[in-house]
């Protein structure tokens, strides 16, 4: 484990926040909550049928909260809740009611509600399943349009990249093609991101493409340019520069040479890509050439905290999400 996860860990203690488990009948879900609960890193609540998962838990759930959508006293204020947030999408109440038994929709409720301060799946569901409630239901926070992921990159001890050898990437999950507009909001995203959860006190975006400064002319590096152009606009504290290499964002000589009026100076801490392609593949190479920690995919964009799991996800990563899903929740 990075010595980063590990303050992330500390940090989770101090906020004694409650994360939903949407779904608690899965046995890695049911170990995570025993390990989140022996660790202190939030206060856990199971949705499933209590049963079921007492009987695979082996009955041994101390201080572990078992929800019931076909049984909870909150399904009515719940139904009514969805019903009015949808109504105008033609929702009716007869769907509400339906959707309120979906352990995804009725954890997302629990969180837009107030019950509790963020939500995980995704080891059963996918993505997809995962993210239109939250969507749907607690939707984008103000000042963003576009809900979008980073990973936290950590590279091995003593790398000189990044704050520390730790980096965000964005969006390497979500957004295919983001168009300028989408990219300012990943990089707002992502810039907060870098502050709560890796403890950037001072996030530096790269606004990454294959052209820096001009060298190249083509669509794909204007989108950039506009978008680095709107977030200087709209940020004028932000320390954000683009269009970028990858080189000129992270090497410092290189910067001297390609971008010497660069605010960023090669310092980059935050890189945010141009699409969904990119940023996938840079993550990835990221991951296995240099031997980074690759944290996430995170959720970020979202007014309340929800994150999806891998479907090959271990009891250890759901525990790792949940303690990054309370600090998004502070």
């Amino acid at each position: 484990m990075s010595a980063l996860m590990n303050t992330i860990y500390e940090k989770a203690k101090k906020l004694n926040k409650h994360i939903v488990l949407a779904e608690g009948e899965d046995g890695r879900i049911i170990e995570a909550a025993r390990k989140i609960t022996r660790l202190n890193i939030a206060r856990i609540s199971l949705i499933g049928n209590k049963d079921k998962i007492l009987a695979l838990s082996g009955g041994n759930l101390d201080g572990i909260n078992i929800v019931d959508p076909l049984t909870s006293e909150k399904a009515e204020d719940y139904k009514n809740l969805l019903f009015e947030l949808r109504k105008i999408k033609g929702l009716t109440m007869e769907e509400a009611e339906k959707l309120v038994k979906n352990p995804l929709y009725f954890g997302v409720l629990m969180v837009k509600n107030g019950d509790a301060d963020g939500m995980v799946a995704g080891c059963v569901n996918s993505t997809g399943n995962v993210l239109r409630p939250a969507l749907q239901i607690i939707k984008a926070r103000k000042g963003i349009k576009t809900v979008s992921s980073c990973f936290i990159m950590c590279l091995p001890e003593g790398s000189p990249f990044g704050e520390n050898g730790v980096l965000i990437f964005g969006d390497c999950a979500v957004n295919i093609n983001p168009n300028a507009e989408h990219l300012v909001d990943i990089a707002l995203a992502s810039a907060d991101s870098a502050r709560v959860i890796a403890g950037i006190k001072e996030p530096k975006v790269a606004m990454l493409s294959f052209s820096t400064k001009g060298s190249a002319k083509h669509e794909f590096a204007d989108k950039v340019i506009a978008a680095t152009e709107m977030l200087k606009k709209m940020n004028p504290e932000m320390i954000v520069d683009g269009e970028l290499q990858a080189d000129a964002a992270l090497v410092p000589e290189v910067a001297a040479l390609k971008a010497p009026s660069s605010e960023i100076g090669g310092r980059a801490n935050v890189l945010v890509f141009p699409d969904l392609q990119s940023g996938n593949i840079g993550y990835k190479l990221t991951q296995r050439l240099a031997g980074a920690e690759a944290i996430g995919p995170i959720c970020q964009g979202l007014d309340k905290p929800v994150n999806d799991l891998s479907r090959g996800c271990s009891s250890d990563d759901v525990v790792g999400v949940v303690a990054i899903t309370a600090l998004q929740a502070s």
